[in-house]
């Protein structure tokens, strides 16, 4: 597994931060757009808490969120509970024990997919998909300011250009989507910027910005197999 330290050691301040990203649902226009699920079978890999079930559950015939850290299958079980067409199971990106082509929509977001060293779970979502069912994968955009500034500094290693070369030649197109974190008090959103960065880039982060407001771009990566 690739660590996720935000939401592994903070659940109720990662909870905080799924509720201010893409405040204004630019990400979920971007997607619905190019990758409906309406009456489909979706995927989403590395659910987490679950957080995005809800949503895809509102039209898809079925949603399966996957999840490989048990505690947090605990929470997406209870957030989703009331919701007969969405289950969560214990898997990983590489191997999500759903069966061969039963997927219509595979959704991926900040999990796993990184670039170099994620073509297990590519080959997985492949197979799992039905033909000319798409993989989307969506990532922030680590060469717009003011996030991507932060988060180059916080994870020097990571190439943003280098990633996102490897995905066209695997044949991803690439779309940006401009959004928007709010947060509704100063103090939510210094404590989210401490877990997503080291604490001296946190600093920094919480210094440069003013009110209540960060502007991130995503990247939404799609294909077709």
């Amino acid at each position: 597994m690739i660590p996720s330290p935000n939401i592994w050691s903070w659940p109720e301040v990662y909870e905080q931060e799924n509720r201010a990203q893409d405040a204004d649902g630019a990400i979920w226009l971007a997607l619905h757009r190019l990758c409906p699920w309406d009456g489909a079978h979706v995927v989403d890999v590395g659910c987490g808490d679950g957080f995005h079930l809800p949503v895809f559950a509102r039209t898809a015939a079925s949603v399966t969120g996957v999840e490989p850290v048990g505690r947090l299958v605990v929470r997406a079980r209870q957030r989703v509970a009331g919701l007969p067409n969405t289950t969560v199971r214990i898997g990983h990106a590489q191997a999500t024990g759903l069966p061969a082509a039963s997927a219509d929509l595979v959704h991926a977001r900040t999990a796993y997919f990184f670039g170099p060293g994620c073509e297990p779970g590519l080959a997985e979502a492949d197979r799992i998909l039905r033909p000319g069912g798409p993989l989307a994968i969506v990532d922030l955009d680590g060469t717009a300011a003011p996030y991507g500034t932060w988060m180059r500094a916080a994870v020097p290693h990571f190439d943003p250009h280098a990633a996102r070369a490897f995905f066209e030649r695997r044949g991803f197109s690439t779309t940006m989507v401009d959004s928007v974190w709010r947060f509704d008090d100063r103090a939510t959103l210094e404590a989210v910027l401490r877990i997503e960065f080291s604490p001296e880039v946190a600093a920094r982060a919480v210094a440069e910005t003013i009110g209540l407001a960060i502007p991130v771009r995503y990247v939404l990566r799609l294909r077709r197999p």
